[in-house]
């Protein structure tokens, strides 16, 4: 018995001191968790739920992500699939062993796979074990983990430190006798990283969280063979790499030595290894290095409580660093000199406020507006997308992008402008170029969809001026007028082409519906009556530049004038008033396209106002106002639905033109008991120039008291659809509204709103109420159509000038209206990504790409066409001339292109007279040959604005500088391939899932161990 006891002993002791037999039989088990990345969705996966990396790196978010993604037009196309063992294990709470990454991040490659952007995080690291200075390794054994590199014991398991653990146990026995006892910790580097990693927090709640610590590591330990001296050596690096050290202000989370020294302490990663690889020195040199090794041997003590030991407990830190100082010259890891020079520097740490610690400088517009849209779908931030173990491939071009972004920045030098044909009358003068910011988009129309090839601009904000900016862009508005004038061509050919000449007679057409009238006769008396052929008539049409007539539009009489006076005198047709971009024949087709939608609409209220003796007026009006103020009201809800109340209120707001008495008129409906005070802080926020004096003020909070004005009145004030603004004032109110609820509880405001029109006796004061709110109402069929074809924004200003760019644009919606004319009417997805693929190399990995997308049929492909070839006549004739013949082809051809300009000077205006500069734009969307679009804008924001009068042949005069830079990518064929990713598995993987817990062995398939199996 006693010899079987000596025995028992003797083997566990070998056991504790080799760790042969676990070596043996956990290799075994570790070499059966496979897992093989598979096409499709994996059946057979299982996704961390919690520990402090798994969620940074995203890996508990995946089922999340994918399901967002593949909502927004993604398709899940490889997942890992675990063996049956690995399932098991997995399934007990395990966590799977595989090589983990100690730095990772967000790499962003081009659409030919190149590199665009790459963060990693940590920041700093060390590459190998190698470049780890010495008595760093010593100093971190020593208080953590003893014995882990001892060469002699090849299958040691680096979990367990049995005479450690022991300690700790009888110490943990020990605090239930006295809790005041200072028991040691039992934990190992390999346990320690299991628990910072993975464990729910990064703590060790209890005894099982422990248990569960050392198994997963044991079986991590022994993934790649029973030895273990280079998992070892790993571990080492691992934890100097990912110890958490807290978070630090304006910086985030801490993890690693490399990153710890130079938040905490703003020391240099590479000197301090540099100085501490060295010999020992004398004097200075010596100083620095004793400061180096204090730093570094604080940082190891502070991961005990880092929040603590590195915010308010950095005193406790110096003396225990002072102590383990000490110990280490007294095991002789140090030299008494270093020791000495060591505890001669105070721990001096960065003054955050000072000298924050900045993270790295942000990337280029392009990658920022790809991340940007990444973390959108995603539903996270901009610091967390960078965090993740994710890899995006865009559809940017990267040289391109580079090179037009370089050629973009030098335009502010003035030997480079002149160089370019920049310098001129209405171009630029060196002295003001450094204010002028310029963007630029080129989109390439493929086979499944429009790809993003660049996207920059010259700002050093992270607004991304395309997608994210609201700019009067002028002439531009001429393009979406046009094409809403040549659709509505289009829909009254398809009505009134099948009829003959004597049905065309009899078809009851308003006297102020001047383009029906016009179609009838054009269909009465042409030999061709095809769609082609009546939208080449349409653009021959004739309309007066005169600015001598007033509009009453807005709710007021307005005037306009051209840019040129010679055009004054000028009865151009709508092809030549495009490609001259003349005003005042595009304000008055303008008036023509709302008085057509006025009396157009089935039901239309103007028709009702031509006789007030009609006996059915009431009963009209009754069920008008029923039937279509549920139509308008229908298009509020949708423009309002889900938005937070501020948000909503906001952008009701924002459609209003800046006036005190509107604005208070709105105030007052919206918060009907809001005290003076309030309303004079909301009338500062919204109205530009200085704020209304104390009695202009109670002047404006008593005539728009709540009982001043009924809801229409009100409206009219406003110069907002009433319903809207009932609408607003009642979701404020009552949030979680359904829109049949609204329906019902707006019945006598929909009788209002129409009714109030016929009580006035004055009939001219009833004709101009009227008239404003039709116009109004034609606005909104009028945005419906804009945004049909891509208009960004919710609202259009219900005025003529609208014609003339003051509802405002965006440079990528223009283009995205480019793209639908070049595609022949089909409106494409826009893409700026191809492929994402989360947690590549690992048990979680995870691919998915955009689908191929048909597109949407939005325009006739005759509209299409006819627009098409009016913008390729402004470059052959017009604004955009000095383009004509700049891109020629390879074999002499020229490349076929076209486009539209714009000027935007944007000014308050204070009675009639431009006040304060807002910005002044000069835009050119333009088609380059049969596949690539976009837009060149230059623009200056702020008070400087009016200082500059450069127009829209300044991106012209660029865009033709940049020829030679962009042509090779437009030639066909030419340049290498950026092509859609395809959907089905790489080529040497499975086609398909197989059954649940079969692991094929596929070529290019990844074990847990590390090994490829084939």
């Amino acid at each position: 018995m006693l010899v079987a006891g000596v025995a028992g002993g003797l083997l566990l002791w070998h056991e504790g001191e080799t760790s042969r037999l676990q070596a043996r039989e956990i290799a075994r088990y570790a070499a059966r968790l496979d897992y093989a990345r598979m096409a499709g969705a994996s059946t057979a996966i299982r996704f961390p739920a919690h520990g402090p990396f798994d969620q940074r790196l995203g890996y508990t978010e995946l089922p999340r992500f994918a399901e967002r993604l593949q909502a927004r037009g993604f398709a899940l196309v490889e997942q890992v699939r675990f063996s049956p063992t690995l399932m098991d294990y997995s399934g007990a709470g395990l966590f799977p062993p595989y090589r983990e990454k100690t730095r990772a991040g967000l790499d962003v490659s081009d659409c030919r796979g190149e590199l665009l952007y790459g963060f990693r995080y940590p920041y700093r690291a060390y590459a190998d074990f190698e470049a780890v200075p010495a008595v760093v390794v010593d100093a971190l054994l020593f208080i953590e983990n003893r014995d882990l590199l001892d060469p002699a014991r090849p299958t040691l398991n680096p979990a367990v430190d049995w005479a450690r653990f022991a300690r700790a146990a009888l110490g943990q026995l020990g605090r239930m006798v006295d809790a005041d006892l200072d028991a040691p910790g039992g934990s190992t580097l390999a346990t320690q990283i299991e628990k910072y990693r993975h464990s729910p927090g990064g703590i060790t709640v209890d005894a099982r969280e422990k248990l569960r610590q050392m198994a997963s590591a044991s079986v991590r330990a022994y993934r790649e063979g029973e030895h273990t001296l280079a998992v070892r050596r790993r571990l080492v690096l691992d934890y100097l790499n990912t110890v958490p050290l807290s978070a630090a202000p304006g910086h985030g989370e801490v993890n690693g030595l490399g990153d710890g020294l130079w938040v905490w302490f703003g020391a240099d990663f590479e000197r301090v290894n540099a100085l501490l690889a060295a010999p020992a020195a004398e004097g200075t040199q010596r100083m620095a290095q004793g400061q180096a090794l204090r730093q570094v041997v604080a940082l190891m003590i502070a991961h005990r409580r880092p929040s603590w030991y590195l915010a308010d407990g950095r005193e406790e830190l110096a003396r225990s660093t002072d102590a383990h100082l000490r110990l280490l010259a007294g095991a002789g890891l140090i030299g008494p000199a270093l020791r000495d020079a060591a505890l001669g520097q105070p721990l001096r740490f960065r003054d955050l406020a000072a000298d924050p610690a900045l993270v790295p400088a942000q990337p280029g517009k392009g990658t920022t507006a790809v991340r940007t849209r990444l973390a959108g779908l995603l539903d996270t931030s901009l610091y967390a997308l960078d965090r993740l173990d994710a890899e995006l491939a865009s559809t940017l071009h990267g040289g391109l992008q580079q090179a037009v972004s370089d050629y973009l920045g030098r335009l502010s030098e003035a030997e480079f402008a002149r160089s370019q044909g920049l310098i001129g009358e209405r171009l630029l003068h060196p002295a003001t170029l450094d204010a002028v910011r310029y963007s630029f988009t080129l989109v390439e129309r493929t086979a499944g969809g429009n790809r993003v090839r660049v996207q920059t601009d010259t700002t050093d904000q992270p607004l991304d001026i395309n997608e994210g900016s609201k700019l009067e862009l002028g002439s531009t508005a001429k393009l979406r007028v046009l094409a809403t004038y040549l659709e509505l061509v289009a829909e009254l050919h398809a009505r009134l082409a099948p009829l003959d000449a004597a049905a065309l007679r009899r078809v009851n057409i308003d006297a102020h519906d001047r383009l029906t009238r016009w179609a009838v006769e054009h269909l009465a008396a042409a030999a061709d009556r095809s769609l082609p052929a009546m939208l080449e008539a349409a653009l021959e049409r004739r309309f007066s530049a005169n600015p001598g007539e007033r509009f009453f539009t807005g709710g007021g009489v307005h005037v306009f004038g051209n840019f040129n006076d010679t055009d004054n005198g000028r009865v151009p047709t709508v092809r030549e008033a495009l490609q001259a971009s003349i005003n005042l024949p595009f304000v008055r087709l303008m008036r023509e396209l709302v008085r057509h939608t006025m009396y157009q609409v089935p039901g239309s209220s103007a028709r009702l106002l031509e006789d007030r003796q009609d006996p059915r007026r009431e009963e009209y009006l009754a069920r008008f106002a029923d039937r279509e103020g549920q139509v308008f009201l229908r298009r509020f809800w949708y423009k309002y639905q889900d938005k937070g109340a501020e948000e909503a209120r906001s952008m009701l707001l924002d459609g209003l033109r800046p006036g005190d008495d509107r604005l208070a008129a709105v105030f007052r409906y919206l918060e009907p008991e809001a005290p003076p005070a309030a309303l004079a802080a909301f009338l500062a926020a919204r109205v530009d120039g200085p704020p209304p004096t104390a009695a202009r003020l109670a002047q404006l909070y008593a005539r728009h008291a709540p009982e001043a004005f009924d809801l229409p009145d009100r409206g009219y004030v406003a110069r907002v659809h009433p319903l809207e603004l009932w609408l607003v004032g009642y979701l404020l109110r009552h949030p979680e509204a359904t829109f049949a609820e609204v329906v019902a509880a707006s019945a006598d405001e929909r009788q209002a709103v129409y009714r109030w029109l016929f009580r006035t006796r004055v009939k001219s004061a009833q004709d101009s109420r009227i008239f404003t709110m039709l116009e109004v109402e034609a606005f909104l069929e009028i945005h419906r159509r804009w945004a049909r074809l891509g208009y960004p924004f919710g609202h259009l200003v219900p005025s003529l000038a609208t014609a003339l760019g003051s509802s405002g644009d965006r440079p990528g919606a223009l283009a995205e209206l480019m793209g639908i004319i070049a595609n022949d009417g089909v409106r494409l997805p826009t893409r700026r990504i191809d492929r994402v693929r989360f947690a590549a190399d690992t048990p979680y990995e995870t691919a998915l790409a955009v689908r191929p997308a048909e597109g949407e049929r939005v325009m006739a492909v005759e509209v299409a066409q006819a627009l098409r070839h009016a913008l390729s006549e402004v470059v052959e004739g017009g604004t955009a001339r000095r383009l004509a013949g700049a891109f020629r082809l390879a074999d002499g051809s020229e490349l076929a292109l076209g486009g539209k300009t714009g000027t935007g000077d944007n000014r308050i205006v204070v009675r009639g007279r431009p006040g304060l500069a807002l910005n002044r734009t000069a835009t050119f969307v333009f088609y380059l040959g049969p596949h690539h679009f976009g837009t060149l804008t230059a623009y200056v924001i702020g008070p400087d604005a009016a200082r500059y009068r450069f127009t829209s042949g300044l991106p012209v005069q660029i865009l033709k500088s940049m020829g030679p830079m962009l042509l090779p990518h437009l030639e066909p064929a030419a340049g290498p391939a950026c092509l859609p990713p395809p959907l089905e598995a790489p080529a040497g993987e499975a086609a398909a899932p197989q059954a649940a817990g079969a692991v094929p062995a596929a070529e290019g398939v990844r074990t847990a161990h590390g090994r490829i199996v084939r």
